[in-house]
């Protein structure tokens, strides 16, 4: 069975989140603020995570930092639940790790159809998987990259972007894939999102840049030298 773990230090939306995931067959574990949030995680691994940005005792994006730069917790599904609705706040989540947001009021239907797809598709990378392109090589079980030797720096959603398309190098991903599987199908944000980060992608690379192409009308690919 399915184990989410719930960060919300609203009683009565904690009890409707729970409610509704333990009707739709998952186990919960539920957590008024982030102490007692990280003090259960030391010993139980949830699949999926439901974080509220305002907390009592500690930020919401700072929990998430903390998820991400931790190798045990790095790959846990994380869905922001929270009242804030601007298109910077949310961004500014996904690109700090979150694999999903949805904003307060929600539906208890809508919250099920998320949690059921993001489960779906959180196909974590094998964390002992070394990816490369020419001068660039990804390591997965930290997250770091290397350009010609040199590290180089990348927010969560660029290193996922990055290591989708090199893992499909060679082949032309429509900009639907890639929002699909990089922010999730439901991601409703600018639709200039995927465009920014490929052009901040090939700054951050520098001549390696110019391995990630534009399909003209359809999307991106990796591209590389097939006789390396």
């Amino acid at each position: 069975m399915k184990s989410i773990f719930i960060i919300e230090d609203d009683a009565n939306i904690r009890e409707i989140e729970e409610f509704a995931l333990k009707n739709s067959g998952y186990e919960t574990e539920a957590f008024a603020c982030a102490a007692d949030f990280f003090k259960r995680l030391r010993k139980r691994k949830p699949s999926l995570i439901l974080l509220d940005i305002m907390l009592p005792d500690e930020d919401g994006m700072s929990v998430l930092k903390k998820l991400r730069s931790q190798p045990e917790t790095v790959e846990i599904p994380v869905m922001m639940v929270t009242a804030k609705t601007t298109e910077l706040d949310k961004v500014k989540g996904l690109d700090s790790g979150a694999d999903d947001y949805i904003t307060k009021p929600f539906g208890v239907m809508e919250l099920i159809s998320r949690v059921k797809a993001l489960l779906r598709r959180a196909q974590p990378f094998k964390s002992e998987e070394v990816l490369s392109l020419d001068e660039i090589t990804l390591y997965m079980a930290n997250r770091s990259v290397e350009v010609s030797g040199a590290a180089i720096e990348l927010t969560y959603k660029e290193f996922e972007l990055l290591a989708f398309l090199i893992q499909n190098k060679g082949l032309v991903l429509t900009r639907d894939v890639l929002m699909e599987k990089i922010w999730g199908i439901d991601y409703l944000g600018e639709s200039r999102t995927l465009d920014m980060h490929i052009k901040t992608l090939r700054k951050k690379l520098g001549d390696q840049g110019e391995h990630i192409k534009t399909v003209r009308n359809v999307g991106y690919l990796a591209k590389y030298d097939e006789k390396n």
